[in-house]
Protein backbone atom coordinates (compact mmCIF):
# COMPACT_ATOMS: atom_id res chain seq x y z
CA UNK A 1 0.00 0.00 0.00
CA UNK A 2 2.83 2.31 0.58
CA UNK A 3 4.69 1.82 -2.55
CA UNK A 4 1.23 2.55 -4.27
CA UNK A 5 0.67 5.79 -2.49
CA UNK A 6 4.26 6.87 -3.58
CA UNK A 7 3.31 6.14 -7.20
CA UNK A 8 0.13 7.42 -7.01
CA UNK A 9 0.28 10.57 -4.24
CA UNK A 10 -3.58 11.23 -5.36
CA UNK A 11 -6.76 10.16 -5.61
CA UNK A 12 -10.34 11.27 -7.05
CA UNK A 13 -13.24 9.82 -5.55
CA UNK A 14 -16.57 9.90 -7.01
CA UNK A 15 -19.94 10.78 -5.21
CA UNK A 16 -18.03 10.58 -1.81
CA UNK A 17 -20.42 13.02 -0.20
CA UNK A 18 -24.48 12.46 -0.50
CA UNK A 19 -26.23 15.15 -1.82
CA UNK A 20 -28.19 15.72 1.20
CA UNK A 21 -24.91 16.64 3.57
CA UNK A 22 -23.25 18.79 0.75
CA UNK A 23 -26.65 20.88 1.17
CA UNK A 24 -26.42 20.66 4.68
CA UNK A 25 -23.53 21.88 4.93
CA UNK A 26 -23.89 24.46 2.67
CA UNK A 27 -26.62 25.97 4.83
CA UNK A 28 -24.18 25.91 7.99
CA UNK A 29 -21.34 27.89 5.96
CA UNK A 30 -23.92 30.23 4.44
CA UNK A 31 -25.62 31.33 8.05
CA UNK A 32 -22.18 30.84 10.14
CA UNK A 33 -19.37 31.89 7.92
CA UNK A 34 -16.86 34.49 8.23
CA UNK A 35 -14.50 36.60 6.26
CA UNK A 36 -11.51 34.41 5.02
CA UNK A 37 -7.58 34.22 4.73
CA UNK A 38 -7.51 35.78 1.25
CA UNK A 39 -9.22 38.16 -0.99
CA UNK A 40 -12.69 37.07 -1.90
CA UNK A 41 -12.36 34.00 0.67
CA UNK A 42 -15.14 32.72 3.43
CA UNK A 43 -14.48 30.29 6.03
CA UNK A 44 -15.99 28.08 8.57
CA UNK A 45 -14.22 26.43 11.08
CA UNK A 46 -15.11 23.96 13.74
CA UNK A 47 -13.79 26.39 16.54
CA UNK A 48 -15.46 29.49 15.05
CA UNK A 49 -18.63 27.43 15.81
CA UNK A 50 -17.73 26.38 18.86
CA UNK A 51 -16.72 29.65 19.86
CA UNK A 52 -20.16 31.05 18.91
CA UNK A 53 -22.67 28.96 20.51
CA UNK A 54 -22.86 26.53 17.47
CA UNK A 55 -20.82 23.76 18.52
CA UNK A 56 -23.81 21.78 17.82
CA UNK A 57 -23.53 22.49 14.22
CA UNK A 58 -19.92 20.51 14.49
CA UNK A 59 -22.62 17.26 14.69
CA UNK A 60 -23.09 16.94 11.02
CA UNK A 61 -19.19 17.14 10.10
CA UNK A 62 -18.04 14.20 12.17
CA UNK A 63 -19.36 10.97 9.97
CA UNK A 64 -17.78 12.39 6.82
CA UNK A 65 -14.37 13.41 8.88
CA UNK A 66 -14.21 9.87 10.12
CA UNK A 67 -14.79 8.07 6.82
CA UNK A 68 -12.10 10.61 5.29
CA UNK A 69 -9.45 9.80 7.67
CA UNK A 70 -10.37 6.14 7.73
CA UNK A 71 -10.05 6.93 3.48
CA UNK A 72 -6.79 8.42 3.41
CA UNK A 73 -5.22 6.14 5.79
CA UNK A 74 -6.00 3.24 4.05
CA UNK A 75 -5.49 4.85 0.53
CA UNK A 76 -1.61 6.02 1.56
CA UNK A 77 -0.81 2.98 3.86
CA UNK A 78 -1.01 4.43 7.32
CA UNK A 79 -3.69 3.02 9.12
CA UNK A 80 -4.17 4.47 12.83
CA UNK A 81 -1.19 7.12 12.56
CA UNK A 82 -2.98 10.25 11.52
CA UNK A 83 -4.75 13.18 12.98
CA UNK A 84 -7.15 15.38 11.61
CA UNK A 85 -4.92 19.23 11.93
CA UNK A 86 -8.01 21.12 10.30
CA UNK A 87 -11.38 20.59 8.79
CA UNK A 88 -13.16 23.92 7.75
CA UNK A 89 -15.80 25.23 4.97
CA UNK A 90 -14.45 27.39 2.30
CA UNK A 91 -15.62 29.14 0.13
CA UNK A 92 -13.97 31.10 -2.90
CA UNK A 93 -16.19 33.72 -4.36
CA UNK A 94 -15.66 35.80 -6.96
CA UNK A 95 -12.22 36.94 -7.91
CA UNK A 96 -10.50 34.43 -5.68
CA UNK A 97 -7.84 32.46 -6.68
CA UNK A 98 -4.50 30.74 -5.64
CA UNK A 99 -1.40 29.96 -7.79
CA UNK A 100 1.28 27.28 -7.85
CA UNK A 101 2.09 25.64 -4.11
CA UNK A 102 1.75 22.85 -1.91
CA UNK A 103 0.01 22.33 1.18
CA UNK A 104 2.97 22.42 3.57
CA UNK A 105 5.17 25.04 2.07
CA UNK A 106 5.01 27.68 4.93
CA UNK A 107 7.84 26.94 8.21
CA UNK A 108 4.13 26.94 10.24
CA UNK A 109 2.71 24.27 7.69
CA UNK A 110 5.13 21.81 8.02
CA UNK A 111 2.60 19.28 10.22
CA UNK A 112 0.51 18.61 6.98
CA UNK A 113 0.97 15.15 5.67
CA UNK A 114 -2.22 14.61 3.62
CA UNK A 115 -5.19 17.02 2.60
CA UNK A 116 -8.87 16.15 1.58
CA UNK A 117 -10.88 18.67 -0.58
CA UNK A 118 -14.91 18.02 -0.82
CA UNK A 119 -16.41 19.38 -3.18
CA UNK A 120 -19.80 20.43 -2.25
CA UNK A 121 -21.44 22.07 -5.14
CA UNK A 122 -20.48 22.00 -8.95
CA UNK A 123 -18.50 23.86 -11.65
CA UNK A 124 -20.45 25.46 -14.18
CA UNK A 125 -23.95 24.80 -12.22
CA UNK A 126 -23.51 26.92 -8.72
CA UNK A 127 -19.74 28.70 -10.10
CA UNK A 128 -17.88 29.41 -12.94
CA UNK A 129 -13.99 29.45 -12.95
CA UNK A 130 -12.26 27.86 -10.49
CA UNK A 131 -10.60 24.66 -11.55
CA UNK A 132 -8.00 22.58 -9.73
CA UNK A 133 -4.90 21.74 -11.27
CA UNK A 134 -2.23 19.71 -10.50
CA UNK A 135 1.16 21.00 -11.78
CA UNK A 136 1.91 16.99 -12.36
CA UNK A 137 0.58 13.90 -13.03
CA UNK A 138 -3.01 12.83 -13.20
CA UNK A 139 -5.47 13.89 -12.99
CA UNK A 140 -3.88 17.27 -14.20
CA UNK A 141 -6.84 19.47 -13.92
CA UNK A 142 -10.44 18.45 -11.76
CA UNK A 143 -13.68 20.51 -12.30
CA UNK A 144 -15.23 20.50 -8.99
CA UNK A 145 -18.39 18.09 -9.02
CA UNK A 146 -20.61 18.22 -6.40
CA UNK A 147 -20.19 15.14 -3.63
CA UNK A 148 -16.75 14.44 -5.63
CA UNK A 149 -13.25 14.15 -2.86
CA UNK A 150 -9.99 14.80 -3.91
CA UNK A 151 -7.29 13.41 -1.49
CA UNK A 152 -3.35 13.92 -2.07
CA UNK A 153 -0.03 14.22 -0.28
CA UNK A 154 0.49 17.66 0.98
CA UNK A 155 4.23 17.49 0.06
CA UNK A 156 5.78 19.11 -3.34
CA UNK A 157 4.70 16.04 -5.29
CA UNK A 158 0.81 17.37 -5.24
CA UNK A 159 1.89 21.43 -6.33
CA UNK A 160 -1.49 22.91 -7.50
CA UNK A 161 -3.31 25.52 -7.83
CA UNK A 162 -6.57 27.04 -8.31
CA UNK A 163 -7.98 28.87 -11.66
CA UNK A 164 -10.00 32.34 -10.61
CA UNK A 165 -14.04 31.85 -9.63
CA UNK A 166 -15.50 34.43 -12.05
CA UNK A 167 -18.93 34.18 -10.55
CA UNK A 168 -20.80 32.46 -7.82
CA UNK A 169 -19.85 30.55 -5.08
CA UNK A 170 -17.53 27.21 -5.07
CA UNK A 171 -17.99 25.60 -1.73
CA UNK A 172 -15.46 23.19 -0.16
CA UNK A 173 -15.17 21.13 2.72
CA UNK A 174 -11.00 20.57 3.44
CA UNK A 175 -9.12 17.99 5.93
CA UNK A 176 -5.64 18.07 6.35
CA UNK A 177 -3.97 15.24 8.09
CA UNK A 178 -0.91 14.92 10.50
CA UNK A 179 0.72 12.51 12.27
CA UNK A 180 2.04 15.24 14.56
CA UNK A 181 -0.39 14.55 17.72
CA UNK A 182 0.65 18.07 18.89
CA UNK A 183 -1.54 19.31 15.91
CA UNK A 184 -4.04 17.20 16.59
CA UNK A 185 -7.70 19.30 16.23
CA UNK A 186 -9.45 17.18 18.52
CA UNK A 187 -7.45 17.55 21.87
CA UNK A 188 -8.16 21.83 20.88
CA UNK A 189 -11.88 21.32 20.54
CA UNK A 190 -12.50 19.09 23.07
CA UNK A 191 -10.99 21.47 25.65
CA UNK A 192 -13.09 24.04 24.01
CA UNK A 193 -16.26 22.28 24.31
CA UNK A 194 -15.58 20.65 27.95
CA UNK A 195 -15.98 24.78 28.61
CA UNK A 196 -19.03 24.46 27.80
CA UNK A 197 -20.29 21.69 30.01
CA UNK A 198 -19.14 24.26 32.84
CA UNK A 199 -21.12 27.02 31.35
CA UNK A 200 -24.16 25.61 30.26
CA UNK A 201 -26.95 26.70 32.68
CA UNK A 202 -31.02 26.69 31.98
CA UNK A 203 -31.60 29.01 29.06
CA UNK A 204 -34.85 27.93 27.87
CA UNK A 205 -32.85 27.99 24.02
CA UNK A 206 -29.23 27.46 24.68
CA UNK A 207 -28.45 26.59 21.17
CA UNK A 208 -28.82 30.56 19.84
CA UNK A 209 -25.80 31.80 18.13
CA UNK A 210 -23.31 34.89 19.57
CA UNK A 211 -21.63 36.78 16.45
CA UNK A 212 -17.95 36.98 16.84
CA UNK A 213 -16.65 40.29 16.44
CA UNK A 214 -17.91 42.61 13.98
CA UNK A 215 -14.74 42.54 11.94
CA UNK A 216 -14.43 38.94 11.30
CA UNK A 217 -17.81 39.64 8.89
CA UNK A 218 -16.59 42.72 7.37
CA UNK A 219 -15.06 42.18 3.86
CA UNK A 220 -12.97 45.54 2.81
CA UNK A 221 -11.43 45.32 -0.22
CA UNK A 222 -13.21 47.93 -1.83
CA UNK A 223 -14.57 50.57 0.58
CA UNK A 224 -17.13 50.77 2.07
CA UNK A 225 -17.10 47.11 1.94
CA UNK A 226 -19.80 45.23 2.98
CA UNK A 227 -20.94 43.05 6.09
CA UNK A 228 -21.16 39.42 5.04
CA UNK A 229 -24.52 38.53 7.37
CA UNK A 230 -26.43 42.12 5.70
CA UNK A 231 -24.59 41.03 2.11
CA UNK A 232 -26.36 37.41 2.50
CA UNK A 233 -29.93 37.96 4.17
CA UNK A 234 -29.53 40.69 1.24
CA UNK A 235 -29.28 37.99 -1.46
CA UNK A 236 -32.33 36.54 -0.28
CA UNK A 237 -34.27 39.51 -0.30
CA UNK A 238 -34.09 40.36 3.41
CA UNK A 239 -33.48 43.41 5.45
CA UNK A 240 -32.70 44.33 9.06
CA UNK A 241 -34.61 46.59 11.04
CA UNK A 242 -33.69 47.67 14.82
CA UNK A 243 -35.74 46.65 17.79
CA UNK A 244 -37.97 49.20 19.37
CA UNK A 245 -36.11 51.57 20.75
CA UNK A 246 -32.64 50.92 19.72
CA UNK A 247 -32.29 53.40 16.71
CA UNK A 248 -30.71 56.03 19.15
CA UNK A 249 -31.50 59.48 18.97
CA UNK A 250 -30.38 62.91 17.07
CA UNK A 251 -27.90 63.50 19.37
CA UNK A 252 -26.57 60.35 20.09
CA UNK A 253 -26.77 58.04 17.37
CA UNK A 254 -26.41 54.37 17.18
CA UNK A 255 -23.87 52.66 15.56
CA UNK A 256 -25.51 50.12 13.25
CA UNK A 257 -22.93 47.45 13.09
CA UNK A 258 -23.16 47.17 16.68
CA UNK A 259 -27.03 46.90 16.51
CA UNK A 260 -26.18 43.58 14.49
CA UNK A 261 -24.87 41.97 17.57
CA UNK A 262 -28.37 42.68 19.58
CA UNK A 263 -32.25 42.54 18.93
CA UNK A 264 -33.61 43.01 15.32
CA UNK A 265 -35.84 42.29 12.94
CA UNK A 266 -36.39 40.98 9.35
CA UNK A 267 -38.21 42.68 6.91
CA UNK A 268 -38.87 42.09 3.20
CA UNK A 269 -39.85 45.05 0.67
CA UNK A 270 -42.26 47.56 3.45
CA UNK A 271 -43.26 44.90 5.60
CA UNK A 272 -41.35 43.56 8.61
CA UNK A 273 -42.22 40.23 10.17
CA UNK A 274 -43.30 40.97 13.90
CA UNK A 275 -40.93 38.20 15.39
CA UNK A 276 -37.35 39.62 17.49
CA UNK A 277 -34.59 38.09 16.70
CA UNK A 278 -31.76 37.87 19.33
CA UNK A 279 -28.63 38.98 16.96
CA UNK A 280 -28.26 38.93 12.98
CA UNK A 281 -26.61 35.48 13.19
CA UNK A 282 -29.72 34.10 14.59
CA UNK A 283 -32.29 35.80 11.96
CA UNK A 284 -29.20 34.62 9.08
CA UNK A 285 -29.34 31.40 10.52
CA UNK A 286 -33.25 30.92 10.12
CA UNK A 287 -33.38 32.34 6.12
CA UNK A 288 -30.59 30.50 5.22
CA UNK A 289 -32.54 27.62 7.12
CA UNK A 290 -35.51 28.16 5.30
CA UNK A 291 -33.66 28.50 1.75
CA UNK A 292 -32.60 24.73 2.63
CA UNK A 293 -36.07 23.32 3.51
CA UNK A 294 -38.01 25.55 1.38
CA UNK A 295 -39.46 22.79 -0.68
CA UNK A 296 -40.28 20.93 2.52
CA UNK A 297 -41.87 23.79 4.18
CA UNK A 298 -43.88 24.86 1.15
CA UNK A 299 -45.24 21.35 0.86
CA UNK A 300 -45.77 21.25 4.81
CA UNK A 301 -47.81 24.80 4.46
CA UNK A 302 -49.72 22.98 2.06
CA UNK A 303 -51.10 20.35 4.11
CA UNK A 304 -51.66 22.32 7.12
CA UNK A 305 -53.55 25.05 4.86
CA UNK A 306 -56.72 24.70 6.97
CA UNK A 307 -55.35 26.45 10.11
CA UNK A 308 -53.40 24.94 12.21
CA UNK A 309 -50.11 27.12 11.28
CA UNK A 310 -50.06 30.11 13.81
CA UNK A 311 -50.99 33.56 11.41
CA UNK A 312 -48.14 35.78 10.46
CA UNK A 313 -48.74 39.27 12.06
CA UNK A 314 -46.97 41.71 9.92
CA UNK A 315 -46.10 45.60 10.10
CA UNK A 316 -45.64 48.38 8.25
CA UNK A 317 -41.50 49.17 7.94
CA UNK A 318 -41.91 53.06 8.19
CA UNK A 319 -38.57 53.55 6.27
CA UNK A 320 -36.41 52.11 10.10
CA UNK A 321 -34.33 49.86 8.03
CA UNK A 322 -31.06 49.29 9.65
CA UNK A 323 -28.73 51.22 7.48
CA UNK A 324 -25.23 49.48 7.83
CA UNK A 325 -22.47 51.50 5.53
CA UNK A 326 -22.86 47.85 3.41
CA UNK A 327 -22.10 47.71 -0.34
CA UNK A 328 -24.81 45.30 -1.37
CA UNK A 329 -24.17 45.79 -5.04
CA UNK A 330 -20.48 44.23 -3.79
CA UNK A 331 -21.45 41.93 -1.89
CA UNK A 332 -23.72 40.70 -4.56
CA UNK A 333 -20.89 41.04 -7.24
CA UNK A 334 -18.58 38.67 -4.91
CA UNK A 335 -20.68 36.24 -3.10
CA UNK A 336 -23.50 35.54 -6.16
CA UNK A 337 -26.81 36.55 -5.85
CA UNK A 338 -30.28 38.52 -7.22
CA UNK A 339 -30.93 41.91 -7.39
CA UNK A 340 -31.71 42.68 -3.30
CA UNK A 341 -35.44 43.79 -4.17
CA UNK A 342 -36.15 41.02 -7.03
CA UNK A 343 -39.70 39.92 -6.60
CA UNK A 344 -40.13 36.63 -5.41
CA UNK A 345 -43.37 35.16 -6.37
CA UNK A 346 -43.49 32.07 -4.57
CA UNK A 347 -42.32 34.41 -1.07
CA UNK A 348 -44.64 33.75 1.87
CA UNK A 349 -44.12 35.02 5.25
CA UNK A 350 -46.27 31.58 6.35
CA UNK A 351 -43.29 29.87 4.89
CA UNK A 352 -40.81 31.44 7.55
CA UNK A 353 -42.98 31.49 10.42
CA UNK A 354 -42.83 28.17 9.65
CA UNK A 355 -39.15 27.91 9.38
CA UNK A 356 -38.40 29.78 12.69
CA UNK A 357 -40.08 26.38 14.43
CA UNK A 358 -38.30 23.89 12.35
CA UNK A 359 -35.05 25.62 12.74
CA UNK A 360 -35.27 25.67 16.60
CA UNK A 361 -35.90 21.91 16.13
CA UNK A 362 -33.43 21.03 14.12
CA UNK A 363 -30.95 23.24 16.11
CA UNK A 364 -32.79 21.99 19.51
CA UNK A 365 -32.42 18.25 18.40
CA UNK A 366 -28.55 18.97 17.50
CA UNK A 367 -27.70 20.36 20.72
CA UNK A 368 -29.30 17.68 22.87
CA UNK A 369 -27.04 15.25 20.63
CA UNK A 370 -24.34 17.36 21.69
CA UNK A 371 -24.53 17.47 25.22
CA UNK A 372 -24.45 13.51 25.35
CA UNK A 373 -21.65 13.61 23.42
CA UNK A 374 -19.15 15.63 25.11
CA UNK A 375 -18.83 13.44 27.93
CA UNK A 376 -17.97 10.43 25.88
CA UNK A 377 -15.44 12.54 23.61
CA UNK A 378 -13.39 14.08 26.99
CA UNK A 379 -12.95 10.48 28.14
CA UNK A 380 -11.90 9.07 25.01
CA UNK A 381 -10.02 12.38 23.66
CA UNK A 382 -11.00 11.97 20.62
CA UNK A 383 -13.86 13.49 18.65
CA UNK A 384 -15.81 10.36 16.70
CA UNK A 385 -18.97 10.08 15.69
CA UNK A 386 -21.25 7.96 18.13
CA UNK A 387 -24.77 7.64 17.81
CA UNK A 388 -26.04 9.51 20.96
CA UNK A 389 -28.91 7.34 21.61
CA UNK A 390 -26.48 4.20 22.25
CA UNK A 391 -24.91 6.62 25.09
CA UNK A 392 -28.06 7.11 26.68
Amino acid sequence: MAAAATERPRRLLHGFVSPELCKELEFVHRSCGTVGYRPSVFSTTLPHLAATNCAHLILPFLPLRDRLKDTVEDLFGCEFELFVEFTGLISWCKGACIGWHSDDNKPYLRQRDFAAVCYLNSHEKDFNGGLFHFKDGEPSSIAPTAGDVVVYTADERNIHSVDEVTDGERLTLTLWFTRDSAHDEDTKLINLLSQRLLVEHIEPKPFLPLPASSSMYWLAQEKPGFDVRCARVSILGYDFFPSEGKCGTDDSPCDPVELLDGRLYLGRGDEVLDKEFVNSLHALQVVQFCCWKAAELATEREVHRAGSIRPTVLKRSNNLELLVPCDYKLGEAILGGTSRHDPNPSFSWDDLVLGIARWEEYMSELHRKLLILIPYWLSNHTLSFVDATELL
